[in-house]
């Protein structure tokens, strides 16, 4: 896959403000600060498309880029932020919960994962609750290119062991670009079903 075009559509608070459901959509989740926003910048190649901060728990919104007139990434609110109030942690918890649940044009959710701390409770719960949904994940290990190279084989059998249902798992660095092609072309299977 190729990606020539990428724009930024909506955010939305609820599930009633989302886009009509015409469109595939690939869906990035992650803890807060996993880089989903850094991401999203590489592989779209334009700089600034997913705002970024240096503060976790930016993304509050259910944000929409529109990809090449064809499909949709999705960007969601980070989960396991502890700076934010207990009301507003389950508001998003409910949000992000309804929006796996329901969303009928899902293809496919990319799971990113900080690849110095693989598998933590909150991604482990999520991997679960994905798995119980039967919704198609791939698993993305981000900030790669921070890790030794025994690290990097470590951090990998422990996803190979954890996410046994997942469809790809990518070693990602935004920094070199490694993993880009890589996932772009899992997505290819995901928007051409």
């Amino acid at each position: 896959m190729k990606i020539t075009f990428a724009s930024f559509l909506i955010s939305a608070s609820a599930l009633s403000g989302l886009p009509e459901e015409s469109s595939p959509e690939i869906v990035f989740a992650g803890r807060s600060n996993v880089g989903k926003s850094t991401l999203l910048n590489s592989l779209t190649g334009v700089k600034g498309l997913a705002k970024t901060s240096s503060t976790p728990g930016k993304t509050r919104l259910i944000n929409y880029f529109r990809i090449n007139n064809e499909f949709y990434f999705v960007d969601l609110p980070g989960y396991g932020y502890a700076a934010v109030g207990q009301a507003e942690k389950a508001a998003w918890g409910h949000l992000l919960a309804s929006f796996i649940e329901r969303r009928r044009t899902i293809s496919l959710i990319v799971l990113l994962l900080d690849s110095r701390h693989p598998a933590m409770q909150s991604d482990r719960a999520m991997i679960d609750f994905l798995e119980f949904h039967e919704r198609p994940y791939g698993i993305v290990l981000t900030k790669y290119d921070k890790l030794t190279q025994k690290e990097k084989v470590q951090a990998r059998r422990i996803m190979e062991s954890t996410a046994t249902k997942a469809k790809f798992i990518v070693n990602y660095s935004s920094f070199s670009g490694k993993g880009k092609s890589e996932l772009l072309a899992h997505f290819d299977h995901y928007i051409s079903q």
